[in-house]
């Protein structure tokens, strides 16, 4: 069913869209989604730092302890 739709289509619903929220809601409303997609990718950029940073620290520590043996 969606597969037709077509740019008419999608006019015809951006329009009907326009009517019945008005021009200052919509505004609104794309803003907030615009927000909210900034929002979600600093979180993403954030959370692969954080993994970057945290396999980096691992791999930095790959000698074993000291063990009693080696202080005689």
């Amino acid at each position: 069913m969606l597969n037709n739709i077509g740019l008419p289509g999608l006019l015809l619903i951006a329009v009907i869209v326009l009517v019945l929220f008005g021009k200052g809601k919509v505004s609104s409303l794309m803003g907030e989604v615009g927000k909210g997609i900034t929002a979600f990718k600093k979180g993403v950029k954030d959370s692969a730092e954080e993994l970057e940073k945290s396999s980096a620290d691992a791999a930095r520590d790959v000698t074993p302890p000291p063990s009693d043996k080696d202080k005689v």
